[in-house]
């Protein structure tokens, strides 16, 4: 008979986590694109708007930036708003849309045209009605490529500060991460050095988020399996070291944001490798990050490339890509998040699943999950006959349930 042991540390929470949610919908969920990457958001004036590339697959010739709106609480159909097609006839892909609203300015739009990350140029489109309509795209100029995939933040003095990064052609790539700057909504630029070799540590895709006064830091992408963090004392002028945090990075795009009551958000896969699951988690200063809320958690699967707001009445929007088939809009009240210390590189904290446990199988090593298991409900590590031993020796209190091989996962 299969017998599953349960610790229970607390027999008080179910959903943990899960009163912060406050809307989880798809934006685009089928359309005349199979595909669709990296989506972006912005609150403006009338509503929020988002954006996305979609095509037959990311560097095909027929990816497009579209656009959808919400309008009295529904999202529009998807609007093709810019694409590749040059004045020889010529067709590229575009890439990575982000959308900025700056204060008391028209509605931008930057996106990325060309064959390949290490070939493409920076093109930007501006709206005056929301993202109703566009203007014409111009061209950026000559090593100037605007946000490289999140958002910008406009500075005290009203300058925008582009976080942009550089992949090169060469073998290995060099990654390397920067900042752009424009004080006149994009019509003059100047912009900082590569801030590191690019090799030692291979960064891109930066979000910049406020510690105080002119502090600034940087978090994002590497390919050494580590998120990386960077700090500026002036903002954005000039900029330290860069280095790895604890979190783990599979190679795979982040944001972050900072929240009017001063703490951070990270929305980021916690995992070495693949896309899955899709975390968020909260800091106070920058530097210790913990456990907020699991969004996706599907072995296999790819939930990836977030963006992440927080729009004036307080709540935090976030968009992401969902297998590639969908855009997925998840709207949470900051106020509600529970957080915990993270525990392992394989924490999956707060989050919703449904998985079939075996006998021998260590379901979690994260020992603030929250569980339900045939009418009980708690906090702690579900573990089955052969790995007792391990918590035992941990002197874990272990209780036994009996039969049943099914345990349903509500972390």
């Amino acid at each position: 008979m299969k017998s599953l042991f349960f610790c229970i540390l607390s027999a008080s929470i179910a959903y943990a986590g899960s009163s912060a949610i406050v809307t989880s919908e798809y934006i685009y969920d089928t359309g005349p694109y199979p595909q669709i990457h990296a989506s972006t958001l912005v609150e403006t004036p009338s509503g929020l708007v988002s954006a996305w590339f979609g095509g037959t697959a990311e560097k095909n010739p027929d990816v497009c930036i579209y656009v959808s709106r919400l309008v009295d609480g529904k999202w529009t159909e998807s609007v093709e708003t810019a694409n590749g097609v040059q004045e020889d006839g010529t067709r590229h892909p575009t890439w990575n849309p982000v959308l900025f609203q700056p204060k008391d300015a028209p509605l931008m739009l930057f996106y990325k045209v060309g064959p390949s990350p290490s070939t493409w140029w920076g093109e930007l489109k501006t709206s005056t009605d929301g993202g109703k309509t566009w203007s014409a795209a111009q061209k950026l100029p000559k090593g100037i490529f605007g946000p490289i995939k999140n958002k910008p933040v406009q500075l005290a003095n009203g300058d925008i500060l582009c976080p942009t990064s550089n992949e090169t052609d060469t073998k290995p790539s060099a990654w390397a991460i920067y900042f752009e700057r424009t004080a006149d909504l994009g019509k003059t630029w100047t912009r900082t050095e590569l801030l590191h070799d690019g090799l030692k540590i291979c960064a891109i895709q930066p979000s910049i988020l406020f510690l105080g006064g002119d502090k600034l830091q940087a978090v994002g992408r590497t390919r050494q399996g580590k998120i990386f963090q960077i700090t500026s004392e002036d903002a954005g002028q000039t900029w330290g070291d860069i280095s790895l945090t604890d979190l783990p990075n599979p190679n795979s795009g982040t944001d972050a944001v900072t929240l009017a009551d001063g703490r951070h958000l990270l929305i980021y896969n916690h995992t070495p490798k693949g896309r899955s699951p899709l975390n968020l988690a909260v800091s106070k200063g920058g530097k210790t990050w913990e456990a907020a809320l699991v969004l996706e958690d599907a072995p296999k699967k790819e939930f990836s490339y977030p963006a992440i707001i927080q729009t004036q009445d307080g709540l935090v929007h976030i968009t992401y890509t969902w297998q590639r088939q969908k855009v997925k809009h998840v709207a949470l009240d900051p106020a509600k998040l529970m957080t915990k210390p993270i525990v392992g590189a394989q924490c999956r904290h707060q989050g919703y699943g449904h998985r079939t446990c075996k006998l021998g199988q260590l379901v979690t090593i994260c020992p603030l999950g929250a569980w339900r298991w045939a009418g009980e409900a708690g906090i702690g590590f579900v573990v089955a006959d052969e790995a007792l031993g391990l918590w035992v020796k941990l002197e874990i209190d272990v209780q036994i349930f009996g039969d049943g091989a099914e345990i349903q996962d509500l972390r």
